[in-house]
């Protein structure tokens, strides 16, 4: 994830966004950088979308109302598409994040990117595959923790129900969906091409390149909380090495085996 990000424009598709959720997306798009421009695009006289008041008033996100034109045909997805491109033609943003679950945005995120600034995507698991694919990022909603899910995970939990790391690896890879192929593919290829004269490549140069390929991974979609602990959880395909430099951090590496 690129932290380096200094304005962020975050636009929300209300239509098909759940508001219990807005407040966790903020705080992993504060990742980025600072939000300097908050909307959510909507009809807001429908009754599907009443929840939403509360959350707009407290987390201060400006509510940009579009009517439905015709019946049974929201125009929330042109609305946004025409204030995205008016806020791109300034030049003064880093980042756009686009938060929604349509293939629509697809041609929104291919402009923004042609344009070089930095694009985030964050939806459901059903969003396309397209509209993944044109994102820097994508950030799938069931990844982000909410509050609610944050005390479910707050519980007590049976030491016998906790899978020992390599059960975690094989049962994730193992999962329909969610397939670690692709990721063990990436893997190695970020080995290849990455690896220095010992034989290492670092971690943080594996991740920024599977994201660049892949801009819908994320490791918690396979349980983990981050790359260091998926390949941690494949031994027989990885070696993880912690290197210490003086003055500095420590340095996660690996070597495939």
């Amino acid at each position: 994830m690129d932290s380096s990000l200094k304005s962020i424009v975050m636009l929300i598709d209300a239509d098909n966004t759940k508001p219990g959720k807005i407040e966790a997306i903020i705080r992993e798009v504060s990742a980025l950088g600072r939000i300097v421009v908050k909307r959510a695009y909507g009809n807001w006289k429908k009754d599907n979308l009443k929840n939403w008041e509360d959350e707009l008033k407290r987390l201060a996100i400006n509510a940009i109302q579009q009517f439905d034109y015709v019946a049974g045909k929201n125009a929330t997805d042109m609305a946004l598409v025409i204030d995205a491109m008016e806020l791109q033609y300034r030049h003064i943003y880093d980042g756009f994040v686009i938060v929604a679950s349509d293939s629509d945005y697809t041609p929104l995120a291919i402009k923004l990117h042609e344009s070089g600034v930095f694009v985030m995507g964050v939806g459901e698991q059903k969003t396309p595959e397209a509209f993944r694919n044109a994102c820097d990022e994508f950030v799938y909603l069931e990844n982000i923790e909410d509050d609610n899910d944050k005390k479910l995970s707050d519980l007590p939990v049976a030491a016998s129900s906790i899978p020992d790391r390599l059960d975690a690896g094989a049962a994730a890879e193992n999962k329909p969906g969610r397939s670690l192929n692709e990721i063990h593919r990436l893997l190695r290829i970020a080995y290849d091409k990455y690896q220095d004269e010992d034989g290492l490549a670092k971690v943080s140069a594996a991740g920024s390149f599977i994201r660049r390929a892949k801009p819908d991974f994320d490791s918690r979609t396979y349980g983990y909380v981050k790359l260091t602990q998926l390949i941690e959880a494949f031994p027989k395909k990885y070696k993880l090495i912690k290197e210490t430099t003086h003055g500095s951090s420590a340095i996660m590496s690996y070597r495939c085996l």
